[in-house]
């Protein structure tokens, strides 16, 4: 079996797309839709499903994929032997990760992990509202809210983190003062539209209040900072996002303390691998020197 064919086969699985494993492999996608083709021809059965979000496997590229990745943990571990410890890492790394920690914890800390291992290629899926699929090789990581239960994962808790409730100073100048938490039935919150969130973890609303009444809701937790920094409302927020706007004002300290896990998994034919081994272990690192933050 042409080794070149699946090289390129393996890299369509990671890109997903024609045009994206092409520019990686800096070839002419015409070249890498033949090379695919021969491979099916080679096997004797259809790789993916060609379908308009991109590439996915078939049962039968699920089983060759798994056969593929053993051979290039095989190709790096005889490459570590032969280089020593400081063998160069190399390949490309989907993390699926809820919208904001991936956005406004962990992207602005890529830099660092992209620094030590240039030759890392890191995608960062923030797929609110939905959490990504391990298993149709849609990420090689996943941050989420819920520990998978079934499946062939490797799962770690990341870290617990808070969540607070912030206003801006637009909005308190115009409604009553709060001093207690019966008084926040006199006000309005921004929240998450129910039917879309994807972990019964963000119905947290009820938590705060016993009936809130929401103006604005969106199944962005961005969408929903900028609204309360623009005087929409009451919003529950964690504070590594809330900072970012500084005049926003926290309500009722730590009367209002809502505390949230976060899960780190991946695929168990995946673990093993260099390149998703080092952003896994990179990952916990930063995660573990902000405890402070996450905590706050």
């Amino acid at each position: 079996m042409n080794w070149d064919n699946l090289r390129y086969f393996l890299e369509l699985v990671r890109a997903g797309t024609l045009m994206g494993a092409a520019r990686r492999l800096g070839v002419d996608y015409s070249t890498l839709s033949r090379r695919v083709l021969s491979l099916e021809k080679e096997v004797g059965n259809q790789l993916f499903e060609r379908r308009t979000s991109g590439y996915h496997l078939t049962i039968t590229g699920k089983r060759l994929l798994a056969h593929v990745e053993a051979i290039e943990r095989s190709t790096l571990a005889i490459e570590k032997e032969v280089s020593g410890e400081g063998a160069r890492v190399w390949g490309h790394v989907r993390i699926g990760v809820t919208e904001g920690f991936g956005a406004t914890f962990l992207a602005p800390r890529l830099a660092a992990l992209t620094r030590r291992h240039p030759d890392l290629e890191i995608d960062l899926l923030a797929m609110m509202p939905r959490v990504v699929n391990l298993s149709d090789y849609e990420a090689d990581i996943s941050v989420t809210l819920d520990r998978p239960r079934r499946g062939r994962y490797v799962v770690s808790k990341l870290t617990d983190y808070t969540l607070r409730l912030y206003a801006s100073p637009a909005y308190l100048q115009k409604h009553p003062a709060i001093h207690t938490r019966d008084d926040l039935a006199k006000h309005t919150f921004i929240g998450y539209v129910d039917e879309l969130v994807f972990s019964d973890k963000l119905r947290y609303l009820e938590e705060v209040c016993v009936a809130p009444r929401v103006a604005l809701r969106s199944t962005s937790i961005a969408a929903q900072l900028h609204a309360a920094a623009a005087g929409e409302g009451l919003a529950i927020l964690p504070p590594f996002m809330a900072r970012e706007y500084p005049k926003l004002h926290l309500i009722l300290g730590s009367e209002v303390k809502i505390t949230r896990s976060s899960w780190m998994c991946t695929h168990s034919e995946r673990k093993d691998l260099a390149r998703v081994r080092v952003v896994w272990d990179y990952i916990k690192e930063v995660v573990a020197q902000e405890q402070a933050l996450l905590l706050a």
